[in-house]
């Protein structure tokens, strides 16, 4: 088969290094000419808590000339609508394209692509993009998961399954909204605020006073997927929705105290809007934090602390806010319960 993937930044490059280290064929496509150049001359290099350095097949998306039985999509949400318009082209009648993004992007592929070729990817670990052909792996190796899925009847479900089994453990999952959901709470909270502080996850979840902050976003998620009918699947085989939802102050003060804990095996992640913003590029902020805000307002649940994170995320891309763990003392003036 033909596989690629579009959009070979840190996560991209490192899964493409991965896939072609177990011998598998697979184009990374970027529009790096730098990066595209260094991943020819020099392969794919993944440091951090991983050491390798892997030959690969690097593109441009102007060098594209065949068709594809299956593209994991790993850019941005921002472009969607203009990238997947721009892949269809490329992707075979019976092929798949596969979103590896956050958030909850099939619908909108599959309007453009149709159901049964649009394929989901809820991916549990984190890298840094470190450019000309380097990305750094910051997650732990054992923390190294997939939760796949199907908008339609799933074309080559099962090839995309074994295709990311190259780097990790891959679950196929029947409730993949539930998936979604998953990976969005935990984005939500962490990636929202490494973005609003500068800050590692692992810092995050440390610090007392982001930590706080980081649990009202969580358990705002939790109430608007309850209020949407939507069961929130394990994530590596803890039901994060049963243990970072409370009612009394017994249950808050344990989901508080779990969180570093829970944070332990991807403390050294920064959001990639982080390294967006730090780049002088907007970020997809819209598309996470701002989703909840938008499944909020649609079954009438209060977002305050996701629409705050959006708040202040859009003032640091337009200039209003430095990128400072201060920026935690903007959330004080929101309900405390």
């Amino acid at each position: 088969m033909k596989c690629a993937i579009y959009g070979a930044g840190a996560m991209g490059t490192a899964l493409g290094a991965f896939i072609a280290k177990a011998g598998r064929e697979i184009d990374l496509i970027n529009r790096n000419e730098k990066h595209v150049a260094a991943l020819r001359e020099k392969g794919a290099s993944v440091v951090g808590t991983v050491q390798f350095t892997q030959k690969v097949s690097a593109l441009l998306p102007s060098e594209m000339k065949e068709k594809y039985d299956i593209i994991l999509l790993m850019t941005k949400q921002r472009d969607n609508a203009q990238i997947v318009t721009f892949l269809k082209e490329y992707l075979k009648e019976d092929g798949a394209l596969c979103t590896c993004q956050n958030g909850l992007p099939e619908p909108k592929v599959a309007e453009i692509i149709g159901a049964d070729r649009t394929l989901g990817c809820a991916i549990a670990w984190g890298a840094t993009f470190h450019g000309e052909g380097v990305t750094e792996l910051t997650s732990d190796p054992t923390a190294l998961t997939f939760s796949l899925g199907a908008f339609g009847k799933g074309n080559h479900l099962a090839d995309v399954k074994e295709l990311l089994e190259c780097m990790g453990t891959v679950t196929i999952e029947e409730n993949f909204i539930g998936a979604r959901w998953s990976k969005l709470l935990i984005n939500s909270a962490f990636s929202g605020l490494s973005t609003v502080t500068g800050g590692t996850f692992g810092e995050v979840s440390r610090v007392r006073s982001s930590r706080k902050v980081a649990q009202r976003i969580m358990k705002e998620c939790i109430d608007v997927a309850k209020a949407a009918d939507i069961r929130i699947e394990p994530v590596q085989g803890h039901k994060i929705d049963k243990l970072f939802d409370y009612r009394g102050p017994l249950k808050k003060a344990f989901s508080f105290a779990l969180i570093p804990v829970a944070m332990k095996k991807h403390g050294k992640l920064i959001s990639s809007m982080l390294q967006d913003l730090r780049k002088g590029k907007k970020c997809e902020i819209d598309f996470i934090n701002g989703v909840v805000s938008e499944y909020g307002r649609k079954y009438g649940v209060a977002t305050p602390f996701n629409d705050r994170t959006v708040e202040i995320v859009h003032g640091i891309e337009e200039g209003k806010y430095p990128i400072e763990f201060k920026n935690i003392g903007l959330y004080s003036d929101l309900p405390k319960k």
